[in-house]
């Protein structure tokens, strides 16, 4: 059912399912068992505990990993703050239909199937530097779409972003929830030039101080300076949750969009791990935030849920290593 009201959705945020821990506690029983010096693996065991954690099972499975790609529009571009064009989202979201992106390839080369999700393109957001980004019904709107959006027999789920600007309206969201000024946060998204740069940060710094008296709400704070791509990942990565489906997060976009969750819950995105950091200016500071420490570090700032999509193989390592390696006992090696 779609969200009626910010009460409603708080509430929801704020009443989430725990993860199972004798799940997880029997898969690191396994793990001690196995031929290897005991978490000498490192990561690789753990997120095989993650993974089983927030299935519920006790043996995780990967049968059917989801890519869900979510486009919107952005009234703040007027102030100048992205190297390229408004149309460029649809086009993209073309580009995406076509097969053509970069996300389209490593959703592939990941065994993931891809969603692509546009959320009224031709609308673009209100430029928050002079009004709010959405209302209240807007906002809930792209978050129950989103919310939507995900499907329970899901084993693992990725979500990106597309959006002319959102890299402005993700600084904007991690400046009001988790404070500092607005260059802390802004980066050069799409490659602006230094004068560009500074376009972002007039903006942010307009922007936090004329919804001053709201961001210290945070689903407030994500309606008045975010936009709909962002709202519709934090009510995709809430379904999540509630059906027991493991989130590989993506760079500063999607963190950001995500992050409310974390504010209204101290355990909000336990089930998530980040797919990556960024080299987007914001996102290393966001993880650290979060207490979220990226599982790739490859210099990526595309977006797309590309980063994300890349950790799938990470996971998939994990699981097959869990799952295929012999005991010591099976193979007949003696223990330490």
């Amino acid at each position: 059912m779609p969200f009626k009201s910010f009460d409603e959705l708080r509430t929801a945020c704020q009443d989430l399912p725990a993860g199972d821990d004798r799940a997880a506690a029997a898969v690191a029983a396994r793990q001690d068992t196995l031929t290897k010096p005991q978490g000498s693996l490192g990561r690789l065991e753990t997120i095989v505990a993650w993974l089983a954690r927030w299935q519920g099972r006790d043996t995780p499975r990967l049968d059917k990993v989801k890519v869900i790609v979510f486009a919107g529009s952005h009234g703040v571009t007027a102030q100048g703050v992205s190297a390229f064009p408004s149309e460029v989202t649809a086009q993209m979201v073309s580009n995406f239909a076509g097969g053509g992106a970069a996300i389209n390839q490593l959703a592939r080369a990941a065994g993931a199937e891809l969603d692509v999700i546009p959320l009224e393109i031709d609308r673009p957001t209100g430029d928050f530097t002079q009004v709010p980004a959405m209302s209240e019904e807007e906002f809930l709107d792209a978050v129950s779409i989103g919310h939507a959006s995900v499907a329970g027999d899901l084993d693992l789920v990725c979500f990106g972003e597309m959006g002319i600007g959102n890299t402005t309206t993700a600084a904007a969201i991690a400046a009001a929830l988790f404070g500092g000024k607005a260059e802390r946060w802004t980066g050069r998204g799409t490659g602006v030039d230094d004068a560009g740069l500074q376009r972002k940060i007039a903006a942010i710094e307009k922007a936090l101080k004329l919804h001053a008296e709201i961001l210290g709400d945070p689903l407030k704070a994500a309606a008045a300076v975010g936009g709909r791509e962002l709202a519709a990942i934090l009510g995709a990565t809430l379904a999540a949750r509630q059906l027991g489906i493991p989130v590989l997060l993506d760079g500063f976009v999607s963190t950001a969009a995500a992050a409310p969750l974390a504010k209204l819950h101290p355990a909000g995105l336990a089930h998530a791990l980040a797919g990556h950091v960024s080299a987007e200016a914001g996102h290393r500071g966001l993880l650290a935030a979060l207490e979220l420490p990226p599982l790739l570090e490859l210099g990526m700032r595309l977006g797309e849920g590309s980063g994300a999509c890349l950790a799938v193989n990470i996971v998939r390592s994990a699981l097959a290593c869990h799952t295929g390696m012999a005991s010591f006992a099976e193979a007949g090696v003696s223990e330490k």
